[in-house]
């Protein structure tokens, strides 16, 4: 079993693969003369000077760029900020899913390679044959995930059709994949985790089944509250919340003495909405996330899942927009991030690239955008960017889920064109179980296609807390995004990682769970630029 110390020990391991620089970095207030910060965006501010110890890093970063162990090295050993966009059901390894599939007992229809109830008819094999039959187990994971997928195959239909073949064995092991996933995520040096899942979904189903569909909202949401009927399948949500959390801490050993790494983690959950389900079905889903959000600080926000192309997802975009933007009304305290321009030129007409994410930033007032891969191809892009950098809208990247679902990836993806907007870019894994990926590879793949400083990916590191929905002050002033991350008044004369802070910082941190995991990180990368610099081991 893992234990808390495997961090720390994976941490050491790869900076010993870093050969020593040439110079040590200096302290958070000092700055290397001449060389500016990262770029990147509209001019605002001038941006805060790099640091020696930021210097010394780029060097590094520059030096080892053809060696792939070396980069690998660094980049497993950089902290790398939130994980925001994942859905928890596709972000564990395709063999922990096999491995729960024989635990639970379920067959494998062989046909299909699809995890079903026992008992094992014709047609079917146990889950268990896995452990035993090597060329049974590869195949399952060949078609649970992207594992081996041919090139210019289609790719979008065989990623998506994953979720239904392993979906018996994840929706009974909420607890599990979490504690799983959350170790991983430690791992990769992150700090915190917002994960998507379906909460009370067949409650939600009856509930929208027996009130039907109005087209007026205000009287169709006033049918699911009438009665305390949603609040119910809130109340069943927070249950299903509370036997995940238990089942997560007994599997991680939270109460041992040897809790695995995940256990620290800070983690908030998404809820998702079948976006091509019925209209009465979607509204319900939406209000029960938004409900759940306000009622319980463990959820967070609510996004629409499925793939945006398909025929009733296209049909209904726009109503769905307008369903949300008259729940904001109701639920104010609740996030939105959408999954928007997850399109492609070949996959849907013309006209349906042409509004999707301007709709979700205009009519539904979405705090994040997943994916917005299509940008340039909607109507007056630039407005749809400009708006998206003033109203501090981050877009959330996945660039192999992108790559594998789309086939878009180097100079198509409007990574940069974001960039140059000014607009919040964070990195994400989309489902790194099926994708076979990790963080750690998407902050390479953006270092080696982009040509990315080190501050540049610090700064990437830090957008993805900056704009997690965790409550309270941030640790940076203004907007960090176009004129560059500077220490937030209470705490610019402190120094990240010390015990010794003023009042005014430990004030900050302890009534801001955002500026407490955000001085987490900056202690992290200060112990990185230190390791980078002098090649010694960590403690």
């Amino acid at each position: 079993m893992r234990r808390t110390s495997r961090r720390r020990s994976l941490l050491v391991a790869a900076l010993c693969l870093l050969p020593a620089a040439v110079a040590a970095p200096a302290g958070p207030a000092s700055a290397a003369p001449g060389v500016p910060g990262a770029s990147g965006g509209p001019a605002g501010a001038p941006r805060p000077m790099a640091t020696a110890g930021e210097v010394v890093a780029d060097a590094r970063l520059s030096s080892i760029r053809d060696d792939p162990a070396a980069l690998q090295a660094f980049f497993r050993a950089l902290p790398k900020g939130g994980e925001l966009h994942n859905h928890l059901s596709g972000a564990v390894s395709t063999e922990y899913l096999i491995r729960l599939a024989a635990e639970d007992g379920l067959c494998v229809d062989t046909t299909t390679m699809t995890a079903v109830v026992p008992p094992c008819g014709p047609g079917t094999r146990p889950a268990t044959d896995a452990n035993t039959d090597r060329a049974f187990h590869d195949a399952l994971v060949r078609a649970w995930s992207m594992q081996d997928f041919p090139q210019g195959g289609n790719g979008h239909d065989h990623f998506f059709d994953t979720f239904g073949k392993f979906g018996e064995v994840t929706w009974r092991n909420r607890g599990k994949l979490l504690a799983e996933f959350a170790d991983t995520v430690v791992e990769q040096n992150q700090f915190y985790l917002e994960t998507m899942v379906s909460p009370a979904s067949e409650s939600a189903r009856k509930l929208a089944n027996e009130v039907g569909w109005d087209a007026d909202l205000a009287r169709m949401h006033g049918k699911l509250v009438a009665d305390g009927k949603l609040d119910k399948i809130v109340a069943e949500a927070r249950k299903e919340a509370d036997d995940g959390d238990a089942e997560f801490r007994t599997e991680a050993g939270c109460a041992t003495g040897a809790p695995r790494p995940g256990c620290g983690l800070t983690v908030r959950w998404i809820s998702q909405v079948n976006r091509g389900s019925t209209n009465e079905r979607v509204f319900t889903q939406m209000a029960l996330g938004m409900r759940l959000a306000e009622a319980d600080p463990r959820f967070v926000a609510v996004n629409l899942v499925q793939p945006e192309d398909w025929d009733t997802s296209l049909a209904n975009y726009s109503a769905q927009m307008r369903m949300l933007k008259y729940l904001r009304g109701v639920y104010p305290k609740a996030h939105l991030t959408l999954h928007a321009g997850e399109l492609w030129p070949g996959l849907v007409k013309p006209a349906d690239l042409t509004f999707h994410i301007g709709e979700a930033v205009d009519v539904a007032g979405a705090d994040r955008i997943g994916h917005g891969v299509d940008l340039v191809h909607e109507n007056d892009w630039q407005r749809v960017a400009d708006t998206m950098a003033a109203r501090r809208v981050a877009v959330e990247v996945p660039f192999t889920s992108n790559a594998q679902i789309l086939g878009v990836k180097g100079a198509d993806h409007p990574f940069e064109t974001y960039r140059a907007h000014g607009v919040p870019v964070v990195l994400a894994t989309d489902d790194p179980g099926v994708s076979r990926i990790d963080v750690t590879h998407e902050y390479r793949y953006a270092a080696e296609t982009y040509g990315l400083t080190y501050r540049e990916l610090k700064d990437l590191a830090r957008a993805s807390l900056e704009y997690a929905f965790l409550p309270g002050a941030s640790l940076w002033q203004g907007n960090p995004t176009r004129d560059g991350y500077r220490l937030a008044g209470a705490c610019r004369h402190d120094e990240p990682g010390s015990d010794r802070l003023r009042p005014h910082c430990r004030r900050l941190l302890d009534a801001s769970p955002k500026a407490a995991v955000e001085w987490r990180q900056e202690a992290a990368f200060r112990a990185f630029e230190r390791h980078v610099a002098t090649g010694s081991k960590a403690g």
